[in-house]
């Protein structure tokens, strides 16, 4: 199976949603639309998908985070792979070019967040050459 890397572009608005949703993250195809130009027009983000067979079997987006107390990183801000399609090879190459354009930017620092719940996740990060460095718990405040 050949695995192309591409942009993300709004057209790839409802495949993204079809693809979150297999993670149980519902949006509505215009929020998704709107967040993937806002995400695509800005200086400090990557997002891209990957196509299989002329269809779009995954998405990949990375961000410049700064913080007051570390050195920049990247963090993967989603990364999801078609059910179908995973243990492919599709979740690496769509990490690798994430690795090129962070080295691009000159940062040397990748991080991911991933749900305590996802075992499989976490072994694909770990075989991908991620290493655990803590556990979190996540607080939010919806206003």
């Amino acid at each position: 199976m050949e695995i192309q890397i591409k942009p993300m572009a709004a057209q790839h608005a409802q495949d993204v949603q079809r693809l979150s949703e297999q993670l149980g993250y519902p949006l509505a195809i215009e929020q998704i639309e709107d967040n993937i130009r806002k995400v695509i027009s800005a200086k400090d983000n990557s997002a891209l998908v990957a196509i299989a067979d002329e269809k779009i079997v995954g998405w990949i987006h990375g961000f410049k985070a700064m913080l007051l107390e570390t050195n920049p990183f990247i963090e993967i801000g989603g990364l999801v792979v078609d059910e179908n399609h995973r243990g492919k090879g599709v979740g690496r190459k769509l990490i690798e070019r994430i690795k090129e354009w962070s080295l691009e930017t000159g940062i040397h620092d990748i991080r991911v967040r991933s749900n305590v719940k996802r075992k499989e996740a976490h072994q694909f990060y770990r075989n991908n050459g991620f290493t655990e460095t803590k556990e979190q718990k996540v607080f939010r405040l919806k206003l």
